[in-house]
């Protein structure tokens, strides 16, 4: 058999491991071949490939990105998409797909499983806000970057006696912030799940420079005032309908600065999160989905994703993944807010 291997929506530590995974137990225990689809859905839409074999994937494991590319390319949104892809598969001998991506990738993945395609889903986010899986890679790699920042934050933070907010990556869930936040030591932690009253976060950045400590706040890009809407960056969205978000850590730092009279800084850190080296934890959960992935796609249980439960490799209906968000519980919420202030 042959497969064609995609990596889509944004970069993430990690995925390297999952097309090294899959090309080398493929290769050497199965005798299939495989290869790339470079940027995302793009790449089986226009025909876009580099080849993949035990060769160009050497080296990658520790590398973060994706040496396939990635894209935002959402196929069902252009004229005859699905029809193309369809023949180009066709057209390069591709019997199957191993699509290794977040909410909107495996979406596409799940339609085009319904309309015939074979098709393997990986799923991939460090938001961790896909369905069906404790764990998602990247994760854990995001969380770590931004606890090495919050911890080179306090510092500053009580060297100039201001309070610091840290924007972090999660648009309806706040897994990051509350794992960074928690780990980081932070006077109060902000996500999209619990709506935020500014009041009560100003209480806390007063609180903290009473006890003669600066506060650290950490907030979700997603997080909303309960008096008011969501930030966005120009009201401009993508190929999925998503809005671009930016700026409540801004917003926020401004509020404070106008309500409490102490300065405010915002560190925004974007697209830091995604890049660079994984952790172990990530290297070794993304090589093991890989190697789930194959199996599954040898053993031809098509329209199914493997997923992290408990410590096992499962395997689970691709679209359950994206058929809700998993998002934040309250009561973990709850747990955190007792170090708030």
């Amino acid at each position: 058999m042959r497969f064609g291997v995609l990596t889509g929506g944004g970069d993430c530590p990690g995925l390297n491991a999952v097309i090294r995974a899959v090309v080398r137990k493929g290769v050497k225990e199965y005798g299939y071949e495989f290869i790339g689809f470079r940027d995302g859905w793009k790449g089986p839409l226009e025909g876009l490939t580099m080849p993949l074999d035990i060769a160009t994937t050497r080296g990658i494991l520790p590398r973060g990105g994706t040496i396939l590319g990635s894209s935002r390319t959402n196929p069902f949104k252009i004229d005859g998409g699905v029809e193309k892809i369809k023949e180009n598969l066709k057209k390069m001998g591709v019997d199957a797909l191993i699509a290794i991506g977040g909410e909107d990738t495996l979406g596409v993945a799940t339609k085009l499983d319904s309309l015939g395609v074979k098709v393997i889903g990986v799923p991939k986010t460090i938001d961790n806000d896909l369905n069906n899986t404790d764990y998602t890679f990247g994760f854990d790699t995001a969380v770590n970057i931004a606890v090495e920042a919050i911890d080179r934050l306090h510092t500053t933070a009580e060297s100039h006696h201001r309070a610091l907010i840290v924007e972090v990556m999660g648009r309806h869930a706040g897994w990051i912030a509350l794992h960074s936040g928690l780990a980081g030591g932070a006077s109060c932690i902000l996500i999209p799940e619990v709506p935020f009253h500014v009041d009560k976060v100003c209480d806390y950045v007063k609180s903290r420079f009473t006890q003669s400590y600066a506060p650290i706040i950490v907030v979700a890009e997603g997080a909303i005032p309960a008096d008011g809407d969501i930030v966005t960056k120009d009201g401009s969205v993508d190929a999925f309908g998503h809005a671009k978000l930016s700026g409540i850590g801004e917003w926020l730092a401004k509020e404070i600065e106008k309500r409490t009279g102490n300065e405010a800084r915002t560190s925004v850190l974007g697209h830091i999160q995604r890049g660079g080296t994984p952790t172990a934890f990530d290297r070794v959960l993304a090589t093991r989905f890989g190697l789930h992935a194959i199996t599954a796609a040898h053993e031809g249980d098509w329209g199914k994703m493997v997923a992290l439960s408990g410590t096992a490799i499962t395997r689970v209906p691709l679209a359950s993944a994206t058929e809700k968000l998993k998002t934040v519980d309250p009561s973990l919420y709850r747990e955190a807010e007792i170090f708030f202030g």
